[in-house]
């Protein structure tokens, strides 16, 4: 796996996304499904639903990091919806759109787990992801 930038970047950032998926699950009790408001998770804002989406890109990551081209795409597309997430969740802070529970600290941790997973999916293991699929 320290071969290829992608496999760890897809293995660390799959199991740092279910941990705090996990994680989430001890302080959102009380707390709706869906909705603006969460319980705070260190400096995030969490529900139920955030947790769960959480628990799938963790998962997704994970799962991916058996292969490098595995890997290289399902980081560039995580990287990709978390950028588009991170845009959107700009102005959607305050208002019924916001069924996550966003707050600044989630934005910000979304573009930086963006950019990091798109400069690694779109920039490493180039020529490389057929050489060393296993």
């Amino acid at each position: 796996m320290t071969q290829s930038p992608n496999r760890l970047v897809a293995t660390v950032f799959g199991a740092v996304y279910l941990l705090v998926g996990l994680l989430g699950f001890t302080v959102t009790g009380g707390v709706p499904f869906v909705g603006q408001e969460g319980n705070p998770l260190i400096v995030f804002e969490v529900n139920p639903l955030h947790n769960i989406v959480h628990l799938l890109i963790g998962a997704a990551l994970l799962a991916s990091s058996r292969r490098v081209s595995s890997a290289k795409g399902m980081n560039t597309t995580v990287g990709a919806v978390y950028l588009l997430v991170g845009i959107v969740g700009l102005f959607i802070i305050g208002s019924s759109a916001n069924i996550l529970a966003l707050n600044g600290a989630d934005n910000v941790l979304h573009l930086g787990s963006a950019l990091i997973l798109l400069a690694v999916g779109l920039g490493a293991d180039k020529g490389t992801a057929r050489a060393r699929t296993v």
